[in-house]
């Protein structure tokens, strides 16, 4: 393999890094249902990214990236995310449009273009969805988060971050007000019905598990404690903030800059 890894060596490095396998093994079968493809082609490309040095295969278990694939890896993430940040923020993109065209774009973002876009950005700590932007150095921030459908009854917590692969879901989310650095209350759950009510933005909602699925949030007890969130006494928003009924552009992503 060359020093520039190909477009499906780059994905296939994500994707395990995705699943978990910076640091523990990652099924083949996991691998194949991520990218969507057949498992005899993910067995055959494992074994040429172990040739490689990316990472360290046993037939039968698994993968697990080496620090070289860790590396690339998080170099990918970084320009996936600085180049959603710049989509929403620069360009005025919606949140529910930019994961698709950062999958497209992330491959053609050379060193000093990811330099200039996050200098122009202010060197951002989160992409629009609230995911943690890995630094320069391969950095990445590690949080401890709770699926909200996991939240008890009486729990408030901050929406830290959300998932990004279904824009329906996302223009949804948006419209509710259930965007990263919303807090956001849950009244009940109705078992039987498979029904939550959540209060977010002074209102309450009703939506089943299915609607409330990839949003991860913090306690907000757990999130007063940790240090470097709501400097300044704002609370950070991805998203925008509700006004009118309408989203405006609110504090943004955080930023090196901006928490300092």
């Amino acid at each position: 393999m060359s020093a520039q890894p190909s477009h499906a060596v780059q994905n296939y490095l994500k994707t395990i890094h995705h699943l978990g396998g910076d640091d523990h093994v990652v099924s083949p079968a996991d691998i194949a249902s991520e990218l969507r493809v057949r498992a005899p082609s993910v067995t055959g490309m494992l074994k040429r990214l172990a040739e490689a040095g990316w990472i360290e295969y046993e037939s039968g278990a698994g993968a697990r990236l080496t620090e070289k694939g860790r590396a690339e890896a998080r170099r990918v993430i970084r320009r996936h995310r600085l180049v959603e940040l710049f989509l929403t923020r620069v360009l005025g993109l919606d949140w529910s449009e930019v994961d698709a065209e950062a999958e497209a774009l992330e491959h053609a973002i050379s060193p000093r273009l990811e330099q200039a876009l996050a200098a122009h950005l202010g060197e951002p700590l989160e992409d629009p969805h609230g995911h943690p932007i890995p630094t320069s150095a391969g950095e990445l921030e590690q949080r401890k988060l709770d699926e909200v459908v996991k939240l008890p009854p009486g729990t408030v917590a901050v929406i830290r971050e959300v998932r990004d692969d279904d824009s329906n879901r996302l223009r949804r989310w948006r419209a509710h007000g259930l965007i990263p650095g919303a807090v956001v209350k849950i009244v009940s759950y109705e078992e039987l019905d498979d029904l939550f009510e959540i209060e977010v933005n002074g209102r309450r909602i009703q939506l089943g598990s299915e609607g409330l699925t990839g949003l991860r949030a913090e306690p907000k007890q757990r999130a007063a404690r940790t240090p470097g969130r709501n400097r300044g006494g704002r609370t950070p928003n991805a998203a925008g903030t509700q006004k009118g009924g309408r989203f405006d552009g609110g504090a943004g992503p955080r930023s090196a800059r901006s928490s300092r």
